[in-house]
């Protein structure tokens, strides 16, 4: 089965976000300080990439929709 790139993408941030997370506490544990900046860094990329990709994916199911649409008035006769 394939996998969709955009799949792969939301996955790779996932553990990405997980691993940035487990590294930012081992940090804090032996230095005790935060990096508050770089963490708010890092959570506003992520999250800018998820939201492009969501994007992506809402104007290919519309674009889906409105072909269905058109194909479907062209099979009635309008």
């Amino acid at each position: 089965m394939k996998v969709r790139f955009s799949k792969k993408v939301v996955a790779a941030i996932v553990a990405l976000n997980v691993i940035f997370t487990v590294a930012v506490l081992v940090i804090f544990y032996k230095t005790g300080a935060e990096p508050s900046v770089l963490i708010g860094a890092w959570f506003a990329f992520t999250t800018g990439e998820l939201w492009a990709c969501a994007s992506i994916k809402k104007a290919e199911v519309a674009a889906e929709e409105k072909d269905d649409a058109e194909d479907g008035e062209n099979e009635i006769g309008i």
